[in-house]
């Protein structure tokens, strides 16, 4: 992703979910006409980005993982305000079950870890 005057960034994750149809079909993203991506996700294990980096393309949310924990980002105004809930998961707590599948993926294994987070998305009540 990059802008005119700005640096580019690399998100590790990025998602159309409202705007997909603005961008279906396209080989190249526009990122001064078309619509911003609706969600970026950022994984930090060696570096660690800003979730600042993201305000010139005006990212509805981001989520960074950093230091084995789940931050929800969503951009109010102009700046982004941290969140206990995502926008696109309004229902889920996606923080607690974020967590215990690093607890479990540390405990147990990591195939273990993602089998108890698919069936959390099944049946978000558990």
């Amino acid at each position: 992703m990059s802008l005119p005057d700005e640096s580019g960034i690399e998100p590790d994750y990025c998602f159309y979910i409202d705007n997909w149809q603005a961008v279906s079909g396209k080989k190249r993203i526009d990122w001064q006409k078309d619509p911003p991506l609706d969600l970026v996700i950022e994984i930090d294990v060696t570096s660690y980005s800003d979730v600042r980096d993201y305000l010139p393309y005006r990212v509805p949310e981001v989520w960074l993982f950093k230091n084995q924990q789940l931050l929800i980002y969503q951009l109010q105004a102009a700046d982004y305000q941290l969140q206990t809930h995502s926008c696109y998961f309004p229902n889920f707590d996606l923080l607690s079950a974020i967590a215990r599948c690093v607890q479990i993926a540390y405990k147990r294994n990591t195939s273990t870890a993602i089998r108890d987070f698919k069936q959390r998305l099944a049946s978000p009540l558990k």
